[in-house]
């Protein structure tokens, strides 16, 4: 089974990648429910799965596919702590 390529992005290319698959690191600024808001050089809307286990103010990458809306629906999240960085929204 061949893998999908999932570029690095930010808030600012979102549009750019809108039905396609990628990844975004960012600090996690608001948690409510199965919603997520991520600032990655702006804010992102990200619908989590049930096996996303993020915190906030923490930083995090998020692997998903963007919708038409701009927000992202998350396939995989991995939580990084708060001893990544002072700024991971311009990582990319």
């Amino acid at each position: 089974m061949a893998s999908e390529a999932t570029p690095r992005v930010n808030a600012r290319y979102l549009e750019q990648f809108a039905n396609q698959t990628v990844r975004i690191l960012g600090k996690v600024v608001s948690l409510r429910g199965e919603t997520a808001t991520i600032d990655a050089a702006g804010t992102i809307n990200v619908y989590l799965n049930r096996d996303a286990h993020l915190n906030l103010n923490n930083a995090a990458e998020v692997v998903g596919k963007v919708q038409q809306d701009l927000s992202v629906r998350c396939y995989q999240a991995m939580d990084f702590g708060s001893n990544i960085g002072k700024d991971t929204s311009n990582l990319t």
